[in-house]
């Protein structure tokens, strides 16, 4: 057995999840009794496919911007560096069902979007790397799955 590692989804058998899903990875509790939850929400199947980087930047953008509108209490949005998901924070919300309804939200919201919000040298680090067909076309690819978004493991 492998040694036991001080991130979690370093001891997740990325060979035996099937993507797409959305699992809880973990809860902490702070000082003051509030909890985060933190959400793998895996687009592609690791290790055989990636999101290519300028629609995976994109949908970062339009997530982080869009998915406020359809939940509270949003910490972050953050992409995996594996580029096949993402990471959701969210503060003292456990309701995987929430969580599931504002997703699939929030990538409706990506479909029908017509720009890819702080799309510009100001407000983006790298403003040139952006694809909003690319993101259209993750977030339709995601969607599609939404009925396996729950069952985490291969059977």
């Amino acid at each position: 057995m492998a040694k036991k590692m001080n991130v979690e989804s370093f001891n997740l058998d990325h060979t035996k999840v099937k993507a797409p899903y959305v699992r809880l990875v973990g809860v902490t509790t702070g000082q003051s009794g509030d909890k985060v939850y933190k959400y793998d929400i895996r687009f592609k199947q690791p290790n055989k496919a990636h999101m290519d980087m300028p629609g995976l930047h994109s949908i970062e953008h339009m997530m982080a911007e869009n998915i406020r509108n359809h939940i509270d209490n949003v910490l972050d949005v953050g992409p995996m560096g594996c580029q096949t998901g993402f990471y959701l924070a969210i503060l003292n919300n456990s309701s995987y069902d929430d969580i599931v309804e504002a997703l699939e939200k929030t990538l409706q919201d990506v479909l029908e979007a017509d720009e890819v919000p702080a799309c510009n040298e100001v407000q983006c680090g790298w403003a040139a790397n952006h694809s909003l067909e690319g993101a259209k076309e993750i977030a339709k690819e995601m969607l599609e799955g939404k009925d396996e978004w729950h069952q985490v493991f291969a059977e």
